[in-house]
């Protein structure tokens, strides 16, 4: 092919995949960053995932795995309380099964969570020792949903936009680079940024498709602080591996490229990570960018997020 023989190919510069190649357009990475590997082979009983499913999860989704843990746990304790008759409960006045059921089961949500508005009271030692070991079990159950929540919050990130494509673009007079661009959507600062832009591609070896890794080289790799955007530009000068690139060949080789970026964050005090990937199909040939900032009546930059993605195409 006529691209990428221009520099030697170095086995450490993988991702970590080895020499998979991407097959049926499926990515190493996804287009947000995260991984694309299908695991199985684990028990069903494996707990390995739990913290790490419960703390990223969607907020929707871990609101709605909370709240029906909830009424499950209190669903059961009432069973219980009923199994065990209703007079073993002071105040339960119902006349019907359905009234019996609510009357334990909101007595059951008072015990667990320790309300206890005295209406409804248990009676003798069957219906105590329960009422004793759900309260028990919903301290430890408010307690664990607490260190979530804390953990959900205190987890340090960082809320990176990236454009959505990748163009060729006009760069330093006649020449050309692949560039992309990037903003903090946060009003927090990110100092001491690295970025790493590796290539990837497939490639024929004795009739076998392998993965190659090229790491780009950067106008720039780092930046002290991220104030407004940054746009990254890898120049396509004679020491690049995509030089003479053509959409059909990297339509063909699968190619990709993945971000990597890394920061110091001053609200957390500590070192956050994001990740991209882009794919052949998000190349735009001949655009620039337009700009994504202005400045107010009195001379301040204003940073328009909207305009992170905006492009022009350009007449060669």
């Amino acid at each position: 092919m006529a691209i990428l023989h221009r520099k030697k190919f170095n086995p450490e510069d993988d991702l970590g995949f080895g020499s998979q190649p991407v097959m049926k357009s499926q990515p190493l990475l996804n287009r947000d960053g995260s991984v694309n590997v299908r695991r199985k082979g684990l028990s069903i009983f494996n707990t390995a995932d739990n913290y790490h499913n419960l703390i990223r999860m969607g907020w929707g989704k871990f609101w709605l795995l909370v709240l029906s843990g909830y009424l499950v746990v209190n669903i059961i304790f009432a069973f219980i309380y009923m199994s065990l008759g209703t007079d073993n409960l002071y105040g339960a006045d119902g006349s019907t099964g359905l009234d019996h059921f609510f009357n334990a089961f909101f007595f059951s949500a008072q015990t667990m969570s320790t309300v206890g508005y005295g209406h409804i009271s248990p009676k003798g030692m069957a219906a105590n020792s329960v009422a004793a070991l759900e309260s028990m079990l919903g301290l430890l159950a408010f307690a664990l949903a607490t260190g979530l929540l804390y953990g959900r919050f205190s987890r340090p990130s960082a809320k990176i936009s990236y454009s959505k494509n990748i163009l060729v673009a006009p760069y330093q007079g006649d020449g050309k680079g692949l560039m992309f661009r990037l903003a903090n959507m946060r009003k927090n600062i990110l100092i001491g940024l690295s970025i790493e832009v590796i290539f990837s591609y497939n490639e024929d070896v004795d009739g076998k498709p392998v993965r190659r890794f090229f790491p780009l080289e950067l106008e720039r790799k780092q930046v002290s602080i991220l104030t407004i955007s940054w746009t990254i530009v890898h120049p396509l000068d004679d020491n690049s591996p995509l030089r003479d690139m053509t959409p059909e060949e990297l339509k063909r080789t699968e190619a990709s490229f993945s971000v990597l970026l890394k920061a110091f964050d001053d609200t957390f005090s500590q070192t956050v990570h994001s990740r991209a990937a882009y794919y052949f199909s998000d190349i735009v040939w001949n655009a620039k960018f337009k700009p994504t900032f202005d400045r107010d009546d009195d001379g301040t930059i204003v940073l328009d997020l909207s305009k992170l993605h905006d492009h022009v195409t350009i007449a060669q």
